[in-house]
């Protein structure tokens, strides 16, 4: 199934209202030297998120060693030294804002052994002791496949453990030159299995040239590694010198895409154009109350009962 609109502009459901009411989100960002990838990706939530009073915290950055063509994050093949007092401030930045559900992720830093691991834990711990009633997703890379370094990020217990596979295989090499699609995979396999009680979640953008096959073949390789959350959105060229959008899809589609997600048994499925990784990532407390991970998961049904349209 797949639904086109013309790329020479805007169809009229990505049109967002401008940002309202941000500045005192903004301002405490800047107070604290503290970056989210809500402005450094130029999401098109961040009026709505920052008028709400949440954002996803960017830590080990603003710079990123890869050099993805369809992501805004600037790039540098030598970033700073992590700095030690980035977790305490995030972890101010979000009993500040009274925050009932952080979401923490980072820049690819390829240059640091364990990818940033240790990072991620100090951010987690800093945010359980001013905040323990707070629930935190992570939205991590992909390590370059070092899973001690992951298993270090699981003894944290985070809540949710978010890794974006992104696109489909086929277009992995144009798309995320420097990530490897069964690596993504592995990483959420792993951490199913060594944290059951674990919410893990992974996102796909749409509109790069991807088929209806090839979207359907994802959303059930994330099913057989037991990946329970799934967020599909629509990509959006941030500046003409990044990879054109070669279609835009209908929001009847995502909402197709989000029923195949539910019959295929992932817990949740955000399937909106404008859906990003962690847009309404606090809905995840709604479902630890209606689906806890106790409850054993619904076996992926097989490629022949779904349809395509």
């Amino acid at each position: 199934m797949t639904a086109s609109f013309p790329t020479t502009g805007k169809p009229p459901w990505l049109r967002v209202k401008a940002p309202q009411r941000v500045g005192s989100v903004k301002q405490l960002l800047r107070d604290l030297h503290l970056s989210t990838v809500c402005e450094e990706a130029s999401c098109p939530n961040l009026g709505e998120c920052f008028a709400n009073r949440t954002a996803t915290f960017l830590i080990m950055g603003p710079a990123c060693t890869r050099a993805c063509p369809y992501c805004d994050i600037d790039f540098e093949k030598r970033p700073q030294p992590l700095d030690a007092t980035e977790p305490e401030r995030v972890a101010e930045a979000v009993e500040r804002l009274g925050l009932r559900h952080a979401v923490i992720t980072s820049v690819n830093r390829d240059d640091l052994p364990d990818g940033g691991a240790r990072q991620f834990v100090a951010c987690i711990e800093a945010i359980r002791q001013r905040m323990p009633l707070t629930t935190i997703e992570v939205l991590i890379p992909d390590l370059c496949g070092n899973w001690q370094a992951l298993e270090q990020i699981l003894a944290a217990k985070p809540t949710v453990l978010n890794h974006n596979t992104e696109t489909v295989p086929r277009l992995y090499r144009r798309v995320r030159p420097q990530g490897n699609y069964e690596r993504s995979l592995k990483l959420l396999e792993l951490a199913h299995q060594q944290d059951p009680g674990l919410y893990t979640k992974s996102g796909v953008m749409l509109g790069l040239g991807e088929t209806s096959e090839e979207i359907l073949q994802v959303m059930q390789d994330l099913r057989r590694v037991q990946c329970d959350i799934l967020t599909l959105g629509q990509y959006l060229q941030p500046s003409p010198k990044h990879l054109p959008v070669e279609r835009y899809v209908t929001p009847e589609e995502f909402d197709h895409w989000r029923q195949v997600g539910e019959e295929l048994g992932f817990l949740q499925v955000v399937s909106s154009p404008l859906s990003r990784s962690s847009y309404h990532a606090e809905a995840v407390q709604d479902l630890m109350r209606h689906s806890p991970k106790s409850v054993p998961m619904p076996e992926p049904q097989k490629r022949d009962e779904l349809s395509l349209s």
